[in-house]
This record gives C-alpha cells, structure tokens and sequence, in this order.
C-alpha cells in the first residue's frame, strides 16, 4: 500500500527534493574548492619540490584521516543528533584550500590539504546521515545520485576556472586565490539549507523492523555490512588516486601541467553524468551494481599509467565514472543495510574502512610508482580481483536478510 498521494506524503516528498537541491548547492560551490585543489594538488607538490613518494604518503594521510575520523564524528553524531553542528564545522575547514594561495613550502601546503580532509571527515557522517533520510522519499540510489550530480558540475567548474587562470598567470597562487569565493558562498548555501529544511530526519519514518530492537543504540551492525565494508576496502585500496595519477602525467611529459585541472574537470564531468544513471540502476537492481566497482577499476592503470595522451584521456573518463560509483551507490548502500538509529555510526565506520583503503592505495602505489611499475599494476590487479571474491558473500546475506523479512 502506498501513501505517496496524500497531502502530508506530497509535502514530505516536496521537502525532501527541497533538501536535495540545496545540499546539492552547498556541495556544488564547495567542489570548485575543494575538488579543484584535489585535482591540481599533486602536481603542485610536485611543483614545489615533493617525491612521488612524499605525494603517495600526503595524499593517502590525507584521505586516511579524512575518513578515519568519520569513526568519530559519526559516533557522536549518532549519540547526539547534532548534524547540523558537525556539517557547518566540517565545511568551514575548506577555507584552508584558498590558503594554499600563500605557501611557498610542501610541507605547508599538505598541512592545508590535509585539514581540508579533516573537515570532510567531521562533516560527512553527519551530512549524509541527513541526506539519506531525505533520499528515502525519492528512492536512496536516485536521491544520491541528483545529489552527486549537482555535486560534480562544481568539480567540473572549478578545474577549468583554474585552468583557465594558470594559463593566463601560470601561477598556482593566483588560481588558489580564487577559491576564497566559492568557498564563503558554500557556507552562505549551507546556511539557507538550515533554514529551509531544519529538520531532515523527520522525512524518514522508521518502518516495522526498524522501530524494535534492530534500530536501538544498542543493537549489532547487521552482518552484511560487515562484508560490504571489506568489499569496499579492497576494491578502492586498487584504486589509483588522482594526485599519483596526475604526477606520472606531468613528470613523464604526457599531460602538459596547464592542462592536468582540465582533466580533473572531465572527470568529474563524466562523474556527474554517471551517477544519475548508476543511480537509477542501483534503485532497479540493488547490491548488484556494485559489482561495476572493481570490473572498471581493472584497465584504470594500464591506461593511466602509459606514456600516451589518449589513453590518459580514457583513464580520465573511467576515473571519473568509478568515482561516480564511489559517491553514489556505495553511500546509498549503507542507508539500505543499517537502520536509521545507527546510521551515522555506520558511515563512520564505512567511511573509516573506506579511508584506510585511501591510505594503502595513496601510500603502496606511490612506494611502488617509485620502484617498479609493473609491481604497481599487478597489486591493483590482485586487489581488484579480491574484491570480486567477496561480492559473493554480500549477495549471500543479502538474499538471507530478504527471506527472513
């Protein structure tokens, strides 16, 4: 039976959008300024004097730490229900982006990156614990997906604006400098969310199973989460970040440095695009399609890793569709395997996991860059085909969970 067509059901739904849309906003300006640092932020290390190893181990704390910490954000967002508090702090460390604008120093420059990263760890438990109660109204994959989408057209702006100024100034600092804008106006956004939708939690209404003892504070994480979060692990610890990617084009000569932010921005192009449609298809066929995680996170390497422009053009194009993946579906996953009371505890602890595997891919595929590239192919290899073999076991107590119910 559905309720969709009452006035309350209507409002709900309308709120819901409402909510979306804004938070897409609010993710959208804070992209151009934090995705655009993210994409240019290997090559200026490099720039200003760090190793590919350097690099690997910055850019891999920085993602370690920048979920690591979700373990205790999302615990004390569970406990206190203080969302908003944890998403306002959280992004107001993205200031630390436009401040790269005055160092002359790496050490100084990946101290900023890393407190950025650190903020997203103390807001995102929080923020996607409310968008997930906002997307139960439009379905989780399709609700993450606008969401997403919305969230890359700034990572797809903000690379080029950024090109666009290295190219006229050929300076880092001058491109730096414009991200103050979009990150006080990501604030402001935030700030007009808050008002309109106070009270997100309030879209999602516990269902049957969820109001006994499975939603309490004090019930067990279901064990399918805990296969889903080492499938997680595996398949992203294969995945070759971006900084390492970026430094083999501009230190092997096959992408010019100009033109490194203009690839960022193809990636999160083709991200935006692609996580409306694997949004779509999660809503239709569930836990499957995940299966895509680690089957195109394959060739990323072997394309990403040549000496051609073209194939540095394809990697490009897949990394952005994998990170589609990575910030749709994945998320939109836990929303339907843990109920809402211990949600936000769940993402941090997803999110934890999900960060160690940032660190061993940012810090062994560095090391291996350094040493021998073939090594480097054959880990993510063997990484990736380790996540296929435990996708089987998610399916399995998926299909338990379902007959039981």
């Amino acid at each position: 039976m559905t309720t969709t067509s009452s006035p309350k059901s209507q409002s709900s739904r309308s709120r819901a959008i409402e909510f979306i849309l804004l938070f897409g906003l609010v993710s959208a300006l804070g992209d151009i300024t934090y995705e655009t640092g993210r994409g240019v932020s290997g090559a200026y290390l490099a720039f200003l004097g760090a190793s590919a190893t350097s690099i690997g181990l910055v850019s891999g704390l920085g993602e370690f730490l920048g979920y690591a910490l979700r373990l205790v954000s999302g615990y004390f967002a569970s406990r206190t229900r203080a969302y908003w508090i944890a998403t306002f702090v959280g992004y107001g460390l993205l200031l630390s982006i436009p401040l790269l604008a005055y160092t002359n120093r790496w050490e100084i420059a990946a101290i900023f990156l890393i407190l950025e990263r650190i903020g997203k760890a103390v807001r995102s438990p929080a923020k996607d614990t409310m968008l997930s109660h906002a997307s139960y109204q439009v379905g989780r994959g399709w609700g993450f997906g606008i969401h997403e989408a919305l969230d890359q057209v700034g990572g797809f702006i903000g690379p080029l604006i950024f090109a666009a100024v290295f190219a006229q100034r050929q300076s880092y600092r001058d491109g730096f400098s414009f991200l103050w804008i979009p990150a006080v106006l990501t604030l402001v956004a935030l700030l007009l969310a808050r008002i309109r939708v106070p009270n997100p939690e309030e879209l999602e209404k516990p269902s049957s199973t969820e109001s006994g003892a499975n939603s309490t504070q004090n019930s067990a994480l279901p064990r399918i989460f805990w296969f889903y979060s080492a499938f997680t692990f595996l398949s992203v610890a294969g995945f070759a970040n971006f900084q390492i990617i970026s430094f083999h084009w501009v230190t092997q000569s096959v992408v010019p440095a100009a033109q490194i932010a203009i690839f960022y921005a193809i990636a999160m192009g083709v991200d935006a695009l692609a996580a409306l449609i694997i949004g779509k298809t999660y809503d239709k066929i569930g836990l499957t399609a995940l299966m895509v995680v680690p089957l195109i996170s394959l060739p990323l390497p072997f394309l990403a890793f040549s000496s051609q422009y073209f194939s540095a053009i394809i990697a490009a194009i897949l990394w952005g569709m994998i990170m589609a993946v990575h910030e749709t579906i994945m998320r939109a996953a836990v929303a339907d395997i843990v109920p809402g009371g211990k949600r936000a505890f769940a993402y941090g602890i997803f999110n934890t996991l999900y960060g160690a595997a940032w660190f061993v891919s940012g810090a062994l595929l560095g090391f291996l860059y350094d040493q021998s590239k073939s090594w480097l192919l054959i880990s993510i290899v063997i990484l990736e085909i380790l996540a296929l073999l435990t996708f089987p076991l998610i399916v399995k107590n998926r299909n338990q969970k379902l007959s039981t119910q």
